[in-house]
């Protein structure tokens, strides 16, 4: 055991840690020496998003004393900013294991730091907690989730005062304050609870009034109430409030996935508890089809990501994936909005870098603005926030399955885009059609643009040592072609800088610096590298396009595009 790691260790069974956590250290050391290892070898980064990692003893993992401790420093970070006016803060939590036990952790150490905190009564979805941040007036939040992960991890959330996960420079100081608590004894885990309310009900009714505001076409959702819908809650906090908010809306034919219903942080019935992953929605898929259901919906643990299954062009169930989501949710929100007559003309829509550049394209046809931010949604919070009072928010997402509808969240949020989606099919159904007619329709006025994704996992110690090679690789050295398209431009967001690999000019990025490298070509595709921030993964994300000129031709030109990106991760050497 390296020197380092055993000090780690020796302060843990010496210290102030109840004796549970010493017997199952030592177990560890007579039983597992390796993972012990790993559990000590660093403490779990507090990053800009905050903590996520496998629960566990150690300071490398998800456990009261590290929760405290960062609660601590967020804690303190508060104090430096708001003085002694009164903070308040409000906590949410998901269906996870530990979930509870650490919400109401971070809620104890707050609150013995003089700290008002709205605790709510029992798991919620995330986007409810940004909700309660902007209505109550808090000052910051957090949630606990590690929201799609596998059951062996959580995580903790940080939220700022406009709803949105912390940006600079509240990010950076808050994780100073964090690494600047260096012994548990620091952490004020009890003595405030009477600075601890618990919330519920009455916020779960404003939230719900928010999301019925969002229709655009409630007439047309009396007409198609019975739309059979099928949802999956994947065993986490979308079933405390979709199936209301469905019901709200006016539907009336919703077939909820049982199997599923049940709160359950083992996640029983799926590996992985995210609707990007076609065997999670497998169970959901078969009941569509065993309905023939007009669409199937599932929402990840903390009900912030939503999947969705229709029949394509041939009565196939398929799953959409995240990118075709997204161009259906904004070009449904701008194209209704006109037709209703409420576009205004500073209307605004935000997307990120990585998601498909058909966003724009239809944004563009449209005359609406469209914003490109980093990966997350706290940039698309961030740039509501820099434009409030001169441009009208509509609706934000990325390829990632997330969308936020209106501006009185700060946060992807699955439970309103449910119900969107959900609107769109009954407008879609409306005029004999289903929404993957509309996308066919979508891609022949601007083009067919198909993504896809690969994550390569890098666990261990040595992991994140691979990760920064393989950029630094990429960086150095940038492929003078890939598939056999030559490499016409490099964008390194990390150095702020884009550069013309034929002409040799180079620009500066107006965006904060962030690990990503982008590749285009000459053909038009292109490849993102980027890191990913809460897992040890380091993700690909590919975009290629033709033109479509009609209906008939959709299966060849999808072939080719498929091809191509297989093509490309051939080349690149991904497999």
């Amino acid at each position: 055991m390296e020197a380092a790691i055993q000090k780690n260790i020796d302060i843990w069974l010496q210290g102030n840690y109840d004796q549970a956590t010493k017997d199952a250290i030592r177990q560890l050391q007579q039983d597992k020496p390796d993972e012990l290892a790993d559990s000590f070898y660093r403490n779990l980064e507090f990053g800009t998003g905050g903590l996520r990692g496998i629960m566990g003893v150690g300071t490398n993992r998800m456990n009261k004393y590290t929760v405290g401790m960062a609660t601590q420093g967020f804690a303190h970070y508060l104090r430096k900013t708001y003085g002694n006016a009164e903070i308040k803060v409000a906590i949410a939590h998901d269906s996870r294991n530990n979930s509870r036990f650490f919400a109401e952790t971070t809620a104890n150490v707050f609150g013995a730091n003089g700290i008002k905190v709205f605790l709510f009564d029992s798991l919620r979805p995330t986007p409810e907690l940004s909700f309660a941040i902007r209505t109550l007036g808090c000052q910051a939040g957090v949630v606990c989730t590690a929201s799609h992960n596998p059951k062996e991890y959580n995580g903790y959330k940080a939220y700022w005062n406009d709803g949105g996960q912390l940006v600079p420079p509240h990010d950076g100081n808050v994780i100073s304050e964090v690494e600047a608590i260096r012994d548990v004894n620091e952490v004020k885990f009890s003595g405030g609870e009477n600075n601890i309310t618990l919330i519920g009900r009455e916020m779960d009714e404003a939230y719900m009034d928010m999301v019925k505001g969002l229709s655009v076409y409630p007439d047309v959702i009396e007409k198609q109430k019975d739309l059979k819908i099928v949802y999956t809650p994947i065993h986490g906090s979308g079933i405390k409030l979709v199936p209301e908010v469905l019901k709200r809306f006016g539907f009336t034919n919703l077939h909820i996935v049982e199997e599923q219903a049940v709160p359950d942080g083992n996640f029983p019935t799926v590996g992985y508890p995210n609707p990007e992953e076609s065997e999670t929605m497998s169970i959901g898929l078969a009941k569509a089809k065993a309905l023939d259901a007009n669409i199937l919906l599932g929402t990840d643990p903390d009900a912030d990501r939503v999947g969705i299954g229709v029949k394509n062009h041939k009565g196939e169930w398929v799953l959409m994936n995240g990118n075709q989501t997204a161009v259906l949710a904004f070009s449904y929100m701008m194209e209704a909005r006109k037709a209703k007559g409420i576009a205004q003309p500073n209307d605004m829509v935000i997307t990120t870098i990585v998601t498909t550049e058909m966003i724009n394209r239809v944004a563009e046809k449209n005359g609406v603005a469209c914003y490109n931010v980093l990966t997350g949604f706290k940039w698309i919070a961030e740039k509501i926030k820099e434009l409030e009072g001169k441009m009208n928010y509509v609706v934000g997402g990325e390829e990632s399955f997330g969308l936020m509808i209106g501006s009185q969240i700060r946060d992807k949020d699955a439970v309103s885009a449910v119900a969107l989606l959900c609107e769109m099919a009954a407008y879609e159904k409306d005029k004999g059609r289903t929404l993957f007619d509309k996308m066919i329709e979508l891609y022949i006025a601007y083009g067919f643009y198909y993504e896809n994704l690969i994550s390569l996992t890098k666990k261990g110690m040595n992991g994140q040592k691979e990760i920064a090679a393989m950029m630094e690789g990429y960086r150095s050295q940038p492929p003078a072609s890939i598939a056999g398209s030559k490499v016409v431009q490099l964008l390194d967001y990390q150095l702020q800088k884009g550069r013309n690999l034929v002409t040799g000019e180079t620009w500066h990025i107006e965006l904060p610096k962030s690990n990503v490298l982008q590749f285009i070509t000459e053909d038009g595709s292109k490849i993102s590298a980027r890191p990913s921030g809460t897992e040890p993964k380091i993700k690909f994300y590919f975009s290629v396009n033709a033109k479509l000129d009609r209906k008939e031709d959709f299966d060849r030109v999808y072939a080719s595009l498929e091809k191509k990106i297989a093509d490309i991760i051939e080349d690149m050497k991904l497999k």
